[in-house]
């Protein structure tokens, strides 16, 4: 799934538009702090985002923007590929907001994608991912709209997209237990539950169809990937090598002449989720 970018996560937070229930919506209780919260929900860079978040929480310890503030930290962490200090970030967001499904799906991601088939804890890892995930399931099904301007649409597509989160972290689970049969079914609920499917998880699902010997199935899903303009280059590149691969091991069939050369079979991790606030 396409998750929303952290721009607009930044527009639906600073807009007092959290994705959670909630009996009230938080409030600043100065205008200085009210300063303090728009320079970090203005910050445009990652590291500029830390540093205001971290104001927010040094200057107004009782603010009722922390889980908000702890999140987006999380989630600037995410994006600078940092996991020790994302997965500490999205503990303490859980540790302040223990309802915070897109800080659990947020971390449950990044452990098992950080998660390598011969550690030694693997199994440990593994379990403690789908425990963040199912518990993020259980909240996302029975969460209500929290604000009465937010459009339904796109209430509803915000549930499916972390409900779709949720489907890849089982699939990436499956397939580190060796488990590609399961791993097959999550990914295709996870592309085909979201109205903005990630190009990612599609490179996933055809890498597991390669895996039980279905390569036709992988091979036609790739081959949508390649045929979307709007999917980024690095990521066609990727479904194209792979294209090549499950075409090979299908048969030895020579891949089309025109082919683009192969980027390293590896996909971006992609943007961070919306932020749900206390």
């Amino acid at each position: 799934m396409k998750r929303m970018i952290l721009a607009g996560a930044l527009a639906l937070v600073s807009g007092v538009t959290c994705l959670m229930a909630q009996q009230k919506q938080p409030q600043p209780k100065s205008q200085k702090e009210v300063e303090a919260l728009q320079a970090m929900f203005g910050a445009q860079d990652p590291d500029a985002r830390i540093k205001a978040g971290e104001e927010v929480l040094t200057k107004f310890a009782d603010t009722e923007f922390k889980s908000t503030a702890m999140y987006l930290i999380a989630a600037s962490y995410e994006q600078k590929n940092d996991f020790p200090k994302m997965a500490v970030w999205a503990e303490k967001t859980i540790e302040v907001d223990p309802k915070n499904y897109a800080a659990m799906l947020m971390l449950a991601g990044g452990i098992v994608k950080n998660a390598k088939e011969h550690d030694l804890d693997l199994e440990e890892k593994l379990g403690r991912a789908e425990k963040y995930a199912k518990s993020a399931v259980d909240l996302i099904a029975t969460a209500e709209k929290p604000n009465p301007q937010l459009p339904d649409e796109q209430w509803a597509n915000a549930k499916k997209d972390f409900a779709a989160q949720s489907h890849e972290v089982f699939g990436l689970i499956a397939t580190l237990r060796k488990k590609n049969d399961v791993a097959i079914t999550e990914f295709k609920q996870a592309v085909e539950g979201s109205p903005n499917a990630d190009p990612t998880t599609y490179i996933r699902l055809a890498r597991a169809y390669t895996s039980v010997g279905k390569h036709d199935d992988a091979i036609a899903v790739l081959d949508k990937v390649m045929a979307n303009a709007e999917i980024p280059a690095q990521i066609r590149q990727v479904a194209q090598a792979d294209r090549v691969r499950a075409i090979q091991a299908k048969g030895g069939a020579k891949p089309p002449a025109a082919a683009t050369p192969a980027a390293p079979a590896t996909t971006p991790a992609p943007p961070a989720a919306p932020a749900p606030k206390n």
